[in-house]
């Protein structure tokens, strides 16, 4: 699938209808068995506006990388929790046989996905901006069906910490 369609910038009107954020989809039915533990973890989040959880940046923190006009995005987590929600579900990788973190051995890598734009994600006093995970269920997505996909319960939006 077209990484585009999976990676985009835009607004969330309920968050902040002026704010750009990075939106990167995980699909909960994927046949790629990280994307699916990925969105295991998502269970891990935490309530903080109405609808919108947090997680923790041992549970899943999102990289930034610029290359030109590119924008990618890297889907990490720490080996300790990858391992501990393996250990209650059949459906998603060993922890062993996914990629260690460049930047950090006791990471692995869940997903890597980037687009052409031209929009660079903002740091505010240290802080990176965060990555917006979209999880739904099978199907692509497109930006303007998030409104009627959240009120009907068929996907959820998760905020990630972010490092640059």
């Amino acid at each position: 699938m077209d990484d585009s369609a999976r990676l985009w910038t835009g607004t969330l009107p309920t968050l902040d209808p002026d704010a750009v954020e990075v939106f990167l989809a995980v699909d909960l039915l994927s046949a790629d068995p990280a994307e699916r533990l990925a969105g295991a973890l998502l269970a891990r989040g935490h309530e903080g506006e109405e609808g919108v959880f947090h997680l923790l940046p041992d549970d899943l923190t999102a990289r930034y990388l610029r290359t030109g006009d590119r924008l990618s995005v890297t889907l990490v987590s720490h080996r300790a929790v990858v391992a501990a929600c393996a250990a209650d579900r059949d459906d998603v990788p060993d922890p062993a046989a996914l990629a260690a973190d460049p930047l950090d051995p006791d990471r692995v890598v869940l997903l890597r996905r980037e687009t052409v734009t031209g929009f660079v994600p903002a740091v505010r006093d240290g802080e990176h901006q965060p990555v917006l995970l979209v999880e739904h269920a099978g199907g692509t997505l497109a930006p303007a069906d998030l409104p009627g996909l959240f009120e009907r319960g068929e996907a959820g939006v998760f905020v990630v910490p972010a490092a640059g």
